[in-house]
């Protein structure tokens, strides 16, 4: 196949990607559609959940293998989109729609890529393409997750949307669920230990705590706070307020480190 038909492929793949709702770990019908994208190039396919994975055809244990990946889950639209987000259209010469950018056009990409290869018999190495799920969400179907039943990695080129420009590492993601307690009480009665106003402090922590160690590489480590939750009506002041702490870590920490620090030092303990 000319590279031209490959690429006509390839977008139209992304359009029908963009059209199918595929929240995290509900990625089926893109799943389906990648699968069916690439039995029309009679390349067969391994799925586990909503995962879809595939080796080249001339593929050899003795070679060195690189991962080629990217996801096909999206984040919810949020209410600022102006354009129907499951709509995908070409303005400009630039396609819009939900994913275009995160991950559908490298995952587009990659899997082109992989097809171009697929039955090469002379290459020097295996080429490994998959395409996972709950990449947003971090979750434990992710390709982290599906790593034991992958092949050998080498090495791999994962796709995300980066300017174009060629990055070499990656912050790694830890989620934590965080607890501000207080005291429950009906909002007409005295109440010095008001989970909400405690928060404050709790929050003003976050937003200004810095860790010490900095990566020449991923700069600093990134605490956000990106969820709250709290109260059942209007008269009522909560027991507690529940915070989700979004944290991007640099090479200078391992999950755990970030952990015990955040245990030990922020105020909600």
């Amino acid at each position: 196949m000319n590279q031209k038909m490959l690429t006509e492929k390839a977008l139209e793949l992304l359009k029908k990607l963009i059209s199918i709702q595929s929240f995290s770990s509900e990625e089926d019908k893109t799943a389906d559609a990648i699968g069916e994208w690439l039995t029309s190039f009679n390349i067969p396919f391994k799925r586990e959940l909503n995962n879809v994975f595939a080796v080249n055809k001339h593929f050899d244990e003795s070679k060195p293998t690189l991962l080629l990946n990217s996801h096909h889950d999206t984040v919810k639209p949020n209410s600022a989109y102006t354009r129907d987000p499951f709509h995908p259209h070409i303005e400009d010469r630039k396609l819009y729609g939900l994913g275009s950018n995160d991950a559908g056009g490298a995952l587009v990409s990659l899997l082109a890529t992989f097809v171009h290869f697929y039955a090469d018999a002379n290459l020097n190495h295996n080429i490994l393409m998959v395409a996972s799920m709950e990449e947003e969400s971090a979750g434990p179907n992710s390709l982290h997750g599906l790593l034991p039943k992958l092949p050998k990695i080498d090495v791999a080129i994962v796709g995300e949307p980066t300017l174009l420009d060629l990055a070499i590492a990656e912050k790694g993601l830890i989620v934590f669920d965080a607890k501000v307690k207080g005291t429950p009480s009906h909002a007409a009665h005295p109440n010095e230990d008001n989970s909400i106003y405690n928060m404050i402090e709790v929050l003003e922590w976050f937003k200004n705590y810095k860790f010490d160690k900095v990566s020449e590489v991923l700069g600093e480590v990134k605490l956000t706070v990106t969820q709250i939750n709290a109260g059942s009506q209007h008269n009522v002041v909560p027991a507690q307020v529940d915070l989700v702490i979004d944290v991007r870590v640099n090479d200078k920490y391992t999950n755990a480190e970030i952990a015990e620090i955040l245990k030990g030092k922020h105020p909600a303990n």
